[in-house]
């Protein structure tokens, strides 16, 4: 037999979203599960959005953690020589030149263990 605690039988699990909120969606819902203006929650969102793009641009950190959910991180990609007579993949038999690409930085966004835990 499991034994429940008087709390546990409160918290009840809030329903699963089946379509995809939008930005006032969003903000909206966030006003209504708390005791913050609409306006108070677009703007910690607006200065979340600020604080990444500060951690991931150029000369920076390279790398932002919301605790918990997600972690987002710029990936240096090296550039690629140019190459002659490549074997062309899609016509057998036939050559092609490939050109060169320049480095470049990507951003890889990996998700967290909390975040891995909710889909399950």
């Amino acid at each position: 037999m499991i034994k429940r605690t008087a709390g546990a039988s409160r918290r009840r699990r809030k329903p699963a979203i089946h379509k995809r909120y939008t930005k006032t969606e969003i903000l909206n819902e966030i006003a209504a599960n708390t005791d913050v203006d609409r306006k108070e929650v677009a703007a910690v969102l607006d200065e979340l959005g600020s604080i990444v793009e500060r951690h991931v641009r150029k000369r920076a950190a390279g790398e932002f953690i919301l605790p918990g959910l997600l972690k987002i991180a710029t990936v240096k990609k090296a550039a690629r020589p140019a190459r002659k007579n490549v074997p062309n993949p899609f016509k057998p038999g036939e050559v092609m030149d490939v050109p060169r690409k320049p480095a470049s930085t990507r951003i890889r966004v990996t998700p967290l263990k909390k975040l891995k835990d909710y889909a399950l």
